[in-house]
């Protein structure tokens, strides 16, 4: 490499340009003694041309042009660049590119997901606003069980006879919920809980099963003092014919289950239950309400196949500095279901109310109000027009970086146009990630939403266009996180105001500011309303601070 380096030294030359009137003044003489090295074996002679050429005024002048000539070179040009216009090949420089071009080459395919957008010129208040975590008041994490619970479950996980079976369906975060409480119900009757199993869902045709979303290994470990989970049915139980419930009502208590389940259970030795979204009360003994923060926040980890590539998008999103994920509802099914219309065109709210007249079972909203009523009364999810407007009430400089979680919007990019140019560096992970990286997961559904449940749990501020079970989730785990900041769209009460077409933004933005001044992930007591999740609001039962100590 040495001896190359030398070799294309040795070649590389050096041209200036020479106006034609100094040419000119010079005598053939003078000009062949510019192109011809003079002999240096005879000292005299040397000294006797050097002599004479200092006499020469033409001389002077020329080594004057030299010198000024060449301080202009190294002051004003730089002559690498010419280089590359050069029409004879520079083998140095053909090293060095070819050396560099499988870089380039990776560095462009990776360009979405490192170059994040130029730095913010926002003033730092403005930043500094926006990012502005809540304040968590103390509380942390306390998952500490009752003595009682202790000795119970020292019984109870070496029990070898009774066994239940679940089935959880729908997306998945509706399975996390129902996983959740399966585990629950198990400690209930004190059963062991064999591994849940995902129902295929027939709409996007994923089979993946628990050990392929989930780590399995860890579900069992940490939950190896409250349930005992087992992969499959032991010898002695596999031909028993499991007692099947399909028809278990909502919100039922401990007691309830005990006294429809226990008897039956104890008898046959395998119980079989499905769809339990909804079925378990919200209002748990306090034991039973850390067990479900405990199977949510710490029990149900990702596979390690979907962490590292979740926490590898998150990582290229921080690479420049904060970021918001929004979880965008604005699918076609979501409009379908809502009984909203999406607001794009004519032809698209057509297309909606034909799919609803021809469907009319999908319909999970008030069925007895119009589109209008829903829409003011917060039942509909914002468009992009709204997310947009309401971004920049809070605050949120043009600069800002933003993920974007969710199934393709109804209109394609036209529908996300209005939020794309007020903040120009949206992504989501398909931006993010290179192809090979997504491609084990393609045509899976529950992946590509694990996938967007970290990044999205990961940012520093989150804001779901809508309600649903994947914001819930979020936000009870960012809340267990240290309540990291999470803003609740006021969709009921700012609605009025966007329909307000004459009020001046300051005003405008004054009033939204102020709608969201509680609604931005500050800590928030589950028994301040009836039937409120723990696994969304962990505070008291699971969390606690120095003021409020929930040890028992």
């Amino acid at each position: 490499m040495a001896k190359s380096k030398n070799v294309c030294n040795a070649k590389k030359l050096s041209y200036i340009s020479v106006p034609s009137q100094i040419i000119n003044s010079l005598s053939s003489s003078s000009l062949q003694s510019l192109l011809v090295s003079p002999k240096r074996n005879n000292t005299n002679s040397f000294f006797s041309v050097y002599k004479h050429s200092c006499r020469s005024p033409r001389v002077w002048l020329f080594a004057l042009f030299l010198f000024g000539l060449v301080g202009m070179l190294r002051l004003g040009w730089n002559i690498d660049t010419l280089i590359p216009f050069s029409p004879y090949p520079n083998p140095c420089l053909e090293t060095q590119s070819n050396t560099d071009s499988v870089a380039q080459k990776h560095d462009a395919l990776v360009a979405n997901a490192n170059n994040l957008g130029q730095p913010s010129h926002d003033s730092p208040s403005e930043i500094s606003e926006f990012w502005k975590q809540p304040d968590g008041m103390g509380y942390r994490p306390c998952l500490d069980f009752s003595a009682e619970y202790r000795r119970t479950s020292e019984v109870m996980v070496k029990d070898r006879s009774n066994y239940l079976l679940v089935v959880v369906s729908g997306g998945i975060s509706q399975q996390r919920n129902q996983i959740v409480d399966a585990v629950v119900i198990a400690r209930i009757l004190g059963a062991a809980l064999v591994v849940p199993i995902l129902q295929v869902n027939v709409i996007w045709g994923d089979e993946s099963e628990f050990s392929d979303i989930f780590d399995l290994a860890h579900f069992k470990s940490v939950l190896a003092n409250d349930v005992r989970i087992v992969s499959s049915l032991p010898s002695t139980h596999v031909m028993t014919r499991p007692v099947e419930e399909k028809r278990t009502p909502l919100h039922v208590s401990p007691q309830w289950i005990r006294s429809r389940y226990l008897k039956r259970i104890n008898r046959e030795g395998v119980l079989l239950l499905r769809g339990l979204d909804s079925r378990l009360s919200k209002d748990l003994p306090s034991d039973l309400q850390k067990l479900r923060c405990k199977v949510a926040f710490q029990a149900l980890k990702f596979a390690p196949s979907i962490l590292e590539l979740g926490n590898k998008l998150a990582q290229r999103m921080q690479s420049k500095g904060p970021y918001l994920a929004l979880h965008l509802r604005m699918e076609k099914d979501v409009w379908v279901r809502t009984g909203c219309l999406p607001g794009l065109s004519k032809e698209y709210d057509e297309l909606i109310q034909s799919e609803r007249r021809r469907r009319p079972e999908l319909l999970t909203a008030r069925s007895n109000m119009t589109f209008h009523e829903r829409k003011l009364v917060g039942l509909c999810p914002l468009n992009a027009v709204e997310v947009t407007r309401l971004l920049k009430a809070l605050g949120a400089p043009k600069t800002a970086k933003i993920y974007w979680a969710g199934g393709q919007p109804l209109g394609g990019k036209e529908a996300l146009s209005p939020l794309t140019k007020e903040f120009p560096h949206f992504y989501n992970k398909d931006d993010l990630a290179l192809p090979e990286e997504l491609e084990p997961f393609a045509k899976k559904a529950s992946f590509m939403a694990a996938i967007d449940y970290i990044v999205s749990e990961r940012s520093d501020v989150f804001m779901p266009s809508h309600g649903g079970n994947m914001g819930h989730a979020i936000q009870g785990q960012r809340a267990f996180s240290g309540h990291k900041k999470y803003i609740t769209p006021n969709k009921r009460h700012m609605l009025p105001y966007f329909l307000n077409s004459s009020m001046p933004e300051a005003e405008f933005n004054r009033i939204i500011k102020e709608l969201h001044h509680e609604s931005l992930g500050q800590p928030e007591l589950r028994t301040s309303k009836a039937g409120r999740d723990v696994t969304k609001y962990p505070v008291p039962e699971c969390m606690c601070n120095d003021a409020h100590s929930h040890f028992i």
